[in-house]
C-alpha cells in the first residue's frame, strides 16, 4: 500500500536528520558570556506555551501527551536538566514528537473534505509550527518543520470555504511571502496586517481570523518577521518594520481589500514593529495594536535582558545573525530598538493613528510604563493593564478589547 504523500514528504526531508545538532546547543556564546547566563532552577531550555498554543488550536490533552513523551524518554540529552533537548531525529525529541502529532492530523485531513479538511490541515500546519519552535537559525529540523507547516496552511487554504490567496510583494530584489484571508470578496473589505513575535510563524495566525476578524467582515495579511519563516532572508535591523512597511505600501495593488481602511496588529515584537509603522505610515493606517510589546524598558535594561531565559537571548542572537555572541554586546545594542531611543516616542509629534497598547500586569517584557508611553504619542491612544494570570490566557479579553477597537476606527 503506498504511503499517502504527506508521509513520504516527512521522510525525505527528515531521512538525513537523525543526528541532527539540537536546538539549545546552536547558538555559540563566548565562554565569559556563558558564565553570566542564570538558568539556574529551569527543567525545559523552551517557554511552554501552554495557553497560548491551545488557544490557537493544539488539543489541551494531546498537548500534555507530547510534553510527557518528551519528559519520559530515557533518550541522550545534550543538556540533562533541560526535558526538551533529546539529541536526534527520533521519539522524544521535540521536532519529532510534535511533527508526529501533526501527521496525524494531516492524515486525518486527508479523509475529510470542505471546512473539515481545511480545520485539520490548519490544525497540522500549527503542530508543525510549535514543532520548528522557536525557531532558531540553522535549526535544520526547525527548517524542515517550517516546509510542513507551509505545506499543510496552503492544503488548508485550498479546502476552506474562505479565500485564502498567497500574496508576493516585491522587496530589494526579493519577493514577501504574505497570506491574504478575506471572509468574501463582493467587495474591498477593511485589512488588518498582523504579525506575531519573533519565535513564531504567519502560519500561527487562523485561529484570529477565523473567530476575531472575519466574524466582522475584516480581511487579515499577514507576514513573518525579518530573519523567520517565509522572510528569513531579511535579518533584523534597527529599521524592524521595513517588511510591514513595503506590504503596506503594496495594498494599492490587492483588489480585494480597500486600502482607505488598514489597520496594524502586532504581538510581542510584531507589536514593536506596528507601533513603529504607525508613526512612519501615519496617513495609511487607520489604528495600530499592540498586545505585550517590548517598546522601550527591557530593551533599555541590559541587565534585566541578561537574567531571561536563554531560548530569548537565542532567539534575539538568531534573529540578528551573530556567529558567536558576547552577551554584554547584544544586551548593548538591543538598546536601538527601542522606540524612545529611535526618537519616535519622545519629543513633541504625535501620530494621527489610533494606538491601542494592551500588557499584562507584571509582565518584564511589555510594563505598563511601555504601554503608556505608547498612547501617549498617539492622538487617539490608550494604554491597557490586564490582570490575567498570564499573558496568553489573556488572549480572549484581550483580543476582544483589541478587534472592538479596530472596528470603531475603521468606521472614520
Amino acid at each position: 500500500m503506498p504511503q499517502p504523500e504527506s508521509e513520504n514528504l516527512s521522510v525525505k526531508l527528515f531521512k538525513n536528520h537523525k543526528q541532527a545538532l539540537e536546538t539549545s546547543g546552536l547558538v555559540p556564546y563566548l565562554p565569559s558570556s556563558l558564565e553570566q547566563l542564570e538558568q539556574s532552577g529551569r527543567t525545559w531550555y523552551r517557554e511552554l506555551r501552554r495557553p497560548q498554543w491551545i488557544w490557537q488550536g493544539v488539543d489541551a490533552i494531546e498537548l500534555e501527551s507530547i510534553l510527557a513523551r518528551i519528559a519520559n524518554s530515557q533518550k541522550h540529552r545534550s543538556r540533562d536538566e533541560w526535558l526538551d533537548t533529546v539529541s536526534g531525529y527520533h521519539s522524544g525529541n521535540w521536532a519529532y514528537e510534535w511533527i508526529h502529532a501533526g501527521m496525524e492530523h494531516q492524515k486525518t485531513a486527508s479523509e475529510l473534505d470542505g471546512d473539515e479538511a481545511a480545520e485539520a490541515y490548519f490544525k497540522a500546519s500549527l503542530y508543525f509550527s510549535v514543532a520548528g519552535y522557536p525557531h532558531i537559525k540553522g535549526d535544520n529540523l526547525a527548517i524542515q518543520s517550517q516546509v510542513l507547516a507551509s505545506q499543510a496552511y496552503d492544503m488548508a487554504a485550498k479546502k476552506t470555504s474562505h479565500r485564502v490567496e498567497k500574496i508576493l510583494v516585491p522587496y530589494q530584489g526579493r519577493k514577501i511571502t504574505c497570506y491574504l484571508h478575506l471572509p468574501n470578496t463582493e467587495k474591498p473589505l477593511p485589512v488588518v496586517i498582523v504579525s506575531g513575535g519573533m519565535d513564531s510563524l504567519q502560519t500561527d495566525m487562523w485561529r484570529l481570523y477565523r473567530d476575531f476578524l472575519a466574524p466582522n467582515n475584516m480581511a487579515m495579511l499577514t507576514l513573518d518577521m525579518p530573519s523567520i519563516g517565509h522572510s528569513s532572508h531579511w535579518p533584523l535591523s534597527e529599521d524592524s518594520s521595513c517588511l510591514h512597511q513595503a506590504v503596506l505600501n503594496y495594498l494599492p495593488n490587492i483588489p480585494w481589500v480597500d486600502r482607505f481602511h488598514a489597520a496594524v496588529m502586532g504581538f510581542r515584537f510584531g507589536g514593536n514593529v506596528a507601533l513603529r509603522l504607525s508613526f512612519l505610515e501615519p496617513s495609511r493606517l487607520k489604528a495600530c495594536v499592540a498586545l505585550g510589546a517590548p517598546v522601550h524598558q527591557i530593551l533599555t535594561n541590559s541587565a534585566r535582558l541578561k537574567t531571561m531565559p536563554k531560548m530569548y537571548l537565542d532567539v534575539l542572537a538568531s534573529r540578528l545573525a551573530k556567529q558567536v555572541v558576547d552577551i554584554n554586546s547584544l544586551t548593548s545594542q538591543m538598546q536601538a530598538w527601542s522606540l524612545k531611543n529611535q526618537g519616535f516616542l519622545s519629543g513633541g509629534r504625535k501620530t494621527s493613528v489610533s494606538v491601542l497598547a494592551i500588557g499584562l500586569k507584571d509582565d518584564p517584557v511589555s510594563p505598563k510604563s511601555d504601554n503608556k508611553l505608547a498612547a501617549l504619542f498617539s492622538k487617539y491612544g490608550k494604554g491597557v493593564e490586564l490582570n490575567s494570570k498570564t499573558l496568553h490566557s489573556g488572549y480572549e479579553e484581550a483580543l476582544k478589547q483589541m478587534i472592538e477597537w479596530i472596528k470603531e476606527e475603521m468606521k472614520q
